[in-house]
This record gives C-alpha cells, structure tokens and sequence, in this order.
C-alpha cells in the first residue's frame, strides 16, 4: 500500500469534501488530543446518561435523546441532540436537514465516510456510488467537529472490521428541523414537537448497503483523508499510540461503568429563595395546637408567582410539598442528622435519617394521616382550598417540637409555603441542645429543606418530565419572588 503524502499544519487539522457542487461540502476539524483512554470513559459514562433521559431513543445502531426542542413561537426551528455510535458503528443513512455536530472519538479512532446521490440513481448504478464514496480517518480520544448538507448519505464506523472500541459520542445540532424536502407527515411530526433521530433518518437501500459490505470483506480501499494531531498517521509512532491508547480505553471504560453516571443541579441566584419570618403566621395551625411554654421559635417562606400554581388547590399543592420532603433532602442536612444520631444515640433520645422539622413524615404513627399518605398532628383546609396547613412533630425526653407547614394561594396574586417550628425544652438536657443547634436550624435546615422540596414540587407539577431541565422553566415564573435570606435542623 502506498505510503501517505503528510501535510503538517499550524492550526487544526480539518478535511474538505466536495460531493456535490449543488450543495455544501462535507467539512470536519479536529480541535484537540484529549488524554489517553479517556474517549472510551467519556462515551460509556455520557451513553449511561443519555440512557435515562426522558426522550431517549435506541434504534438504528444509533441511541440518541433530543435534549434541546425547537421553539417556533419564538422562531427558533433548532434542536439539539446526543447520539453515541459503538463499537459496531452504525448503517449507512441520510437526513433532509443540514447537520452540525461535536464529537469525541473513542479510543480505537473512528471512520467517516460520505457519499452523495439521490436513491433512484444509485440503485440503477451501484458502482457510481462506491466510486462517489470517501472517508475520513479521526484518531482516538480526539474531539472534533462535522458538518454537511442536508442529503448527505454518511456512516459512522469503527477503523477495523472488528474493531472493539465505541466509535463515537456526539452532540449534534439540527440547524433546521424543518429543511430540506420534507412529507406532510413528517412535517407535521416535527410540528407537533415528536421528531427523533430516527424518524428523520433514511437508510440506505439494502441492496447498496450489502454490496457496500462485501466489498469492504474483500478489502476494498475506500479513498481516505486521515487527520492527526500528536503523531504522524501511518507510521510506527502513530500505531504505538493508538495501542496505548486502546488498552488504557478498555480499563477507563470499564473504571466509568463502575462510577455512577448521574450529575447535579447547583441553584445559584437561589430561584426559589426562602423568607426569613419575624413570626408565625396568625392564622398558623401551630397557634392552637400548641399549648406549652415555646422555648424556641422560627419560620421561613417562599413566594411564587407562577400562573400554573394559581389555579390549583393548596391541598393538592401541599401534599407535593410534603412528598418534596422526603424525596429531595438537602445532603448537608442528612450528614448533620447522621452526626446528631450518633451524638446523641448514647442519650437514648430519638434519632432519625430526616431533618428534625418534618422527620417525623417517617413516623409509623397512622391514626391521623393526611392524604392517606402522610402522618401528621393536625390539619386543615378553608373551604375553597385556598390555605392548607399540617402540624408534624414528635415528643422526646428532652425536648418536644411541632412543625407547621402550609400553603396559601392568593387567587390572582401569589402562593406562600411556609415552614414553622415552635420548640418545648423539658429539662436542661433540652436546654443546652437547643442552644447549640438553634442557629443552625434557624438559618440553615429549616429554609435550605424548604426550598429543596419547593424544588421537587415544581419539578414535578410544572416541569417537563421530558427533561431534567425544569428550574430553567420555572425560574421566571420566580422572578417576582422576594429574594432574602432565612430559617434552621434539631
């Protein structure tokens, strides 16, 4: 085999196909060597996430998820998509619409290959589309970019027929999901918001794609433009590396599968921020189902202006709240209630895994129960289910607590969570452990486990469950909230 013509470049590596001089050429760029082995680690941990997306799909050869829809209303007929390739690559296919997409190779490098011609012709003369087909070699652990014609016949495959590396994950941009020759139908799938990466594909025929297949068995040599960026392609340097590189992809790969693949939001700006209240409400359960001397006092709010909230019941509202508690709980809480258990566990006092405000929603207590779900003291709701209350709380031997939580939708104007504690010492024991803590409740677990399962709860009543994206969808709806500081853990 003749040895390749090698060009050094200064800036980025990048290869230039003209197909068709009707439409616009086949353009890709290499931006950067990443570490070795990390093309396999990144594809196995970005598949596992794309895996648990809400619009996940996992058809031809190609699991995709749209994470980003058009929004026409604002003239907007963009969508953003992840699609990863294994080890298998995946069939030779074409979209109507322009692509654009970023790429990170895995660690045995990948194929390009491209190829124009519309069906009809190509079934009539195979060979004019063997001989108008061209590839395009990345290195592995390299990130890159691709961009090409709506029409554009492609495949994504690994170097070698029996390559065991994924090839590719990818970030792709469709610059208009409603270009190039369109049916009605699909037209009007991809009004209606339901278009995938499957339902705007066209595979090759069958017919092509085996000819295409045996042909390459025989060892075909299909013309190729082989981008680099640490070594020079086709020689000994460049083989070492890609060995390297290879084994230590299988051992990051198998090293990420191990790790959880999950992520997080971080809230900066606070979205739903918490009140800090000088008293309890006046017309706050606590009032008249608590009767002791109060040896400590505090509650938090937040306000939300969201015209979606306005129109449902409070009791509806409070029993997601009350749920918010128990599936969103803030980390920091949890690891100081874990260290007050096994402070406190020589004390014989009462311990549990739940801020101390609302801990006792995991109470075995079931002779009141709210929503038939959620065991509380007292609760109440006006007769148009505009303000909701429940009294939670638990007795201990030094101290005993009640917590108020409630909801109260303004009609037309704004809805108010709150969150209230009122705390009895029975002895000294109760005395000094509320001085040590008092603080911290008040300005840190009571508002940070009230905005969190504020979070939950718009999450999920306001929130497309298609996405974990929600807070960017509520937060405007927020953006009249008073924004200020407040509230505490026992």
């Amino acid at each position: 085999m003749r040895r390749p013509h090698i060009q050094p470049v200064a800036t980025f590596p990048s290869a230039r196909l003209d197909l068709d001089d009707a439409g616009p050429p086949v353009e890709v760029t290499l931006i950067a060597q990443l570490g070795h082995g990390v093309g396999d680690a990144l594809w196995t941990q970005a598949q596992s996430r794309q895996r648990e997306h809400g619009a996940f799909i996992d058809a031809l050869d190609e699991p995709s998820a749209r994470i980003a829809g058009m929004h026409l209303a604002q003239g907007d007929a963009t969508s953003l998509y992840t699609f990863a390739v294994a080890v298998q690559g995946h069939p030779f296919h074409r979209h109507a619409g322009h692509r654009v997409f970023t790429a990170v190779s895995g660690s045995g490098g990948a194929l390009l290959r491209f190829a124009n011609g519309d069906t009809e012709s190509l079934l009539h003369d195979p060979d004019r589309f063997l001989g108008n087909l061209c590839q395009i070699s990345i290195p592995p652990d390299c990130l890159f970019t691709v961009r090409f014609g709506g029409g554009t016949w492609h495949q994504f495959a690994p170097p070698t027929q029996s390559g065991d590396h994924p090839v590719l994950f990818a970030l792709s941009c469709h610059t208009n999901e409603l270009g190039g020759e369109l049916d009605e139908a699909m037209r009007q799938r991809i009004l209606d918001n339901e278009a995938n990466i499957p339902a705007l594909t066209e595979l090759l025929p069958d017919t092509l794609a085996a000819r295409l297949a045996t042909e390459l068995a025989k060892g075909w040599q299909v013309p190729t433009i082989a981008l680099a960026l640490d070594s020079r392609p086709a020689t000994s340097l460049d083989a070492a590396c890609r060995t390297i590189r290879g084994l230590l992809g299988k051992l990051r790969s198998r090293l990420a599968a191990w790790r959880s693949a999950g992520g997080f939001l971080a809230f900066t700006g606070q979205p739903y921020a918490v009140t800090s209240l000088p008293y309890l409400p006046a017309d706050s359960l606590l009032h008249e189902h608590w009767l002791r001397k109060v040896h400590h006092e505090d509650a938090c709010q937040i306000v939300l202006r969201d015209p979606t909230l306005l129109r449902m019941r409070a009791s509806d509202l409070l029993a997601v709240l009350l749920e918010g508690f128990l599936q969103n709980r803030p980390h920091g809480v949890s690891r100081l209630m874990a260290l007050r258990n096994w402070l406190v566990r020589p004390f014989r006092l009462r311990t549990s895994p739940l801020g101390c405000p609302v801990s006792s929603l995991l109470s075995d207590d079931r002779r009141l129960l709210f929503r038939e779900r959620y065991p509380v003291h007292a609760q109440s709701a006006d007769a148009d289910d505009r303000h909701a209350q429940v009294v939670l709380g638990a007795d201990d031997r030094h101290l005993r607590f009640r917590s108020c939580v409630g909801v109260r939708i303004v009609p037309g104007k704004r809805i108010e969570l709150t969150l209230a504690t009122r705390v009895h010492s029975c002895n000294l024991g109760g005395h000094l452990y509320m001085a040590l803590i008092e603080r911290v409740h008040r300005q840190y677990a009571s508002p940070l486990m009230l905005r969190m399962a504020t979070e939950y709860a718009l999450d999920t009543l306001v929130a497309d469950s298609r996405n974990n994206t929600a807070w960017m969808r509520v937060m405007p709806h927020c953006a009249e909230s008073h924004l200020r500081g407040g509230g505490g853990s026992r």
